[in-house]
């Protein structure tokens, strides 16, 4: 590609960075655009993959019909059928009235499917039958539509490890895969990152009217040293807390590691020690919460132990009539001191002690330290943001 070119690409969607992995993506972008191939952009999350099917779209035939960014691991996998294939009226309760879908609504121009690997295996067939044929049939429906889209998907996980546990079809990925897209981590972008800084510092300055941060020399090394597991989003995390957290306007090394963590081989952020003195800390979130659960698993298991026992003093005749039950207190830890609590909880009947009281609890606590934030709850957890959606409803938190 003339370079000429590629910077015109680069000021026109606002991508910042000169490494060889980067330009090779935006090069691959714009030669597929004028064709209808199916891409399939791997790369961790954070790393930007959004921008290559916009550039692909505005770059193709297609520019003047429509264009859809979907995630697929934030709509329901209930309802995920019909939000891309549409449905007919009445074909579910909530389904009032008929809808055409993405697929239908995009006909002609580019539909961006994000995290495709969350798809169930259901719609995978749907979809693979799409690429295939152009044809699909809505939910509820028996009319076969067709339709004219072109497929750009993108993926952060493992794909060929996800067919080998038979979470993705293998013939959906060589028909996704016609033309593969890597883009870098960010720790493999060298002095992208200190370009990367001083852009998101000046918008810092800019939109708060602060004065702008600046790295010195140092500091620029250890920065393009760290690993950078949240890769661009991380990077712009750290240096907007360090814009409104830090005196200095000129960040050294001993700023810059009390946000980032002094082992240069760890892919986790640093824990800053709170201004009043406390000397416990915990590198991970994740860590913790799971700490909780671990213990709260283990009080769990004594209170069914218990129940049992009560149930077979009933079932023998040996347990006296009592005129209210109450359940023993249960030993919990506080998210923030990790200090023991005692609560106790009145149950009407033994069969109401489940595990998914347990499940509530935790994921309550994983929004309440996201600050209500669904994906970053559902990353401390290890679990999708549509199985996270799909918990919210069942237990019924707003």
């Amino acid at each position: 590609m003339d370079l000429k070119e590629l910077q015109n690409i680069k000021q026109r969607y606002g991508i910042v960075g000169n490494c060889d992995g980067l330009n090779r993506a935006l090069d691959v972008a714009l030669q597929v655009a004028p064709t209808d191939l199916s891409v399939l952009i791997n790369g961790e999350s954070g790393v930007g993959k959004e921008i290559i099917p916009r550039v692909i779209h505005d770059n193709s035939p297609r520019k003047r019909e429509k264009y859809f960014a979907i995630n697929c691991g934030a709509i329901p996998e209930g309802t995920i059928d019909s939000e891309l294939f549409g449905h007919e009226k009445g074909s579910f309760t909530s389904a009032i009235g008929e809808s055409e879908g993405y697929f239908g609504a995009a006909n002609k121009g580019t539909l961006f499917l994000d995290e495709v690997g969350e798809l169930p295996l259901a719609t995978q067939a749907r979809l693979l039958r799409v690429l295939e044929t152009g044809e699909y049939i809505r939910v509820g429906g028996q009319e076969i539509r067709k339709t004219n889209v072109r497929i750009v998907a993108a993926t952060n996980v493992n794909i060929r490890k996800a067919i080998s546990e038979g979470r993705f079809r293998e013939d959906l990925f060589y028909r996704l895969n016609t033309i593969p897209i890597q883009m870098p981590p960010l720790r493999d972008r060298g002095e992208d990152i200190v370009l990367l800084f001083r852009l998101f510092a000046m918008q810092m300055s800019e939109k708060y009217r602060l004065p702008r941060i600046q790295l010195t020399e140092n500091a620029k090394q250890v920065l393009m040293k760290y690993k950078w597991p949240g890769n661009v989003r991380q990077l712009k995390n750290i240096t907007e807390q360090m814009s409104v957290l830090c005196t200095k306007r000129e960040i050294d090394v001993d700023d810059l590691l009390k946000f980032i963590p002094m082992n240069e081989e760890s892919t986790e952020l640093a824990t800053i020690q709170p201004q009043g003195g406390g000397s416990r800390t915990y590198e991970s979130e994740r860590e913790m919460l799971f700490k909780i659960l671990y213990e709260m698993r283990g009080n769990v298991s004594d209170l069914r132990r218990e129940i049992n026992s009560l149930r077979k003093q009933i079932d023998d005749g040996q347990l006296i009539e009592r005129g209210a039950s109450t359940m023993p207190a249960v030993q919990s830890y506080h998210h923030g001191n990790m200090q023991p609590i005692d609560y106790v909880q009145e149950i009407a009947e033994p069969e109401d002690l489940n595990i998914n009281a347990l499940n509530k609890s935790a994921l309550e606590l994983a929004l309440e330290r996201c600050n209500g934030n669904r994906k970053k709850a559902a990353e401390m957890m290890g679990i999708s943001d549509r199985t996270l959606y799909r918990r919210l409803k069942e237990f019924g938190i707003k």
